[in-house]
């Protein structure tokens, strides 16, 4: 079966609008990581990831399944782009000190991905999982976002954004060492710049597919008479987990 590309349509949205991750979380993985001479982001999409591993390791191969995210990706001497999917790569076997996966392992097949990753890991590489939930605007604006994305969108998210609702709790994750954190990304964001980002919801994209038309502007004017000109602080719940490939 080929994967699900749900990006590639709106990859320039995607590259401008989409959060970035907080320097602890990176901080939490590299004190883990032993070695640091390969690492491979999977589902690099903009290449946000790769750019920050490739400030680390000598090389970093980053892969995705959309050709577009990867013409927009970050672009640094020390980082490969590849189309692949994450369940089967052209990677050596015991090739990698360390897998990151952002915001993505739920579009995976992840028995087989974790197959992939014990394969091409070196003995004791680390592997480290992470997405972020629902947005939260503030207690005067998250019912109704609640109300956007449960009731109005709702039906457009494909069925595995529920992994992403439950933190990847009932995915497997069978390796050793496992440990599990959250974070905060804290952003400062106008009115404008909260419905852009949005837009790369994939369900968002679905309904506009579906309907030919888009579901935030109407949002955005509920929206506005409350948050009114001003830039609103918002944050993201971060959640990773992270294990040693033995």
């Amino acid at each position: 079966m080929m994967p699900l590309d749900r990006f590639s349509g709106h990859a320039n949205l995607y590259a401008q609008f989409r959060i970035d991750y907080p320097p602890d979380l990176y901080d939490f993985v590299l004190s883990s990581v032993n070695e640091r001479h390969l690492a491979w982001d999977c589902a690099t999409g903009n290449g946000q990831v790769a750019g920050v591993l490739a400030d680390f390791f000598e090389q970093v191969e980053a892969t995705d399944i959309s050709e577009t995210q990867l013409v927009l990706a970050v672009k640094k001497p020390n980082i490969r782009y590849q189309l692949s999917q994450a369940e089967q790569t052209p990677f050596a076997d015991q090739s990698f000190d360390l897998i990151t996966v952002a915001q993505a392992l739920h579009w995976f097949s992840v028995d087989t991905f974790h197959q992939e990753v014990r394969r091409v890991s070196k003995p004791g590489a680390i592997l480290a999982e992470w997405g972020y939930g629902l947005v939260k605007l503030g207690q005067d604006l998250d019912p109704i976002l609640l109300d956007f994305y449960r009731n109005r969108i709702g039906p457009y998210w494909d069925p595995q954004r529920v992994h992403i609702d439950n933190s990847y709790g009932t995915l497997p994750f069978p390796f050793a060492n496992a440990q599990y954190k959250e974070f905060i990304i804290h952003r400062t964001w106008s009115l404008d710049r909260f419905l852009n980002y949005l837009r790369t919801w994939s369900a968002v994209r679905q309904y506009i597919h579906e309907n030919e038309e888009d579901p935030v502007t109407d949002f955005g004017e509920q929206l506005k008479p409350i948050w009114g000109e001003v830039e609103r602080e918002l944050t993201f719940p971060v959640f990773l987990r992270i294990g040693q490939v033995n």
